[in-house]
């Protein structure tokens, strides 16, 4: 399993909440083309962050980032770019990295499923990470795992999150 942190090259954008339907389509595309489970996820207007449980003998997260983010650039104008850019025809709407961290243990999952929900409180957008609809929070209320009032404590969300 591995933690993932997506980050547009404009931190002042709100594409991908704009455009939260365009980044689903794209994803499930990758999904059916190259399965993995999304163990948690949220879409924030700037970046997304994400864990995936992929195929046994199968660690190549690597190219399906890169489908999806190239999937949900295609069509769209580009952003501001750089000589680099423009030479890698790369239209300047996501950061060439993204942060990746491979899940040791149950704790370090839980902990990092914790922040992933937490994240649009931790940045201001909601009071409550209920009232966020970008988030596989609502699944897991629905699954039992967590209960509807769950609010997080950012003293234990400890670590790095590429954020």
């Amino acid at each position: 399993m591995f933690f993932f942190t997506i980050v547009l090259a404009d931190r002042s954008s709100t594409l991908l909440v704009d455009q939260a339907d365009r980044l689903r389509r794209i994803y499930q595309t990758v999904f059916r083309r190259r399965p993995f489970e999304t163990v948690a996820i949220c879409i924030l207007p700037d970046h997304l962050h994400a864990i995936w449980a992929l195929p046994e003998d199968d660690q190549d997260f690597s190219s399906r980032w890169n489908l999806i983010k190239g999937g949900f650039s295609r069509g769209l104008e580009p952003g501001k770019r750089s000589i680099s850019k423009l030479r890698k025809r790369e239209k300047g709407i996501w950061q060439r990295r993204y942060w990746e961290h491979a899940i040791r243990d149950d704790a370090d999952l839980e902990r990092h499923v914790d922040y992933i929900h937490f994240n649009p409180v931790k940045h201001g957008l909601v009071k409550r990470v209920r009232d966020w609809s970008l988030s596989s929070f609502h699944r897991h209320v629905e699954q039992g795992t967590l209960p509807v009032d769950w609010g997080g404590d950012m003293r234990d969300i400890t670590g790095q999150f590429g954020e």
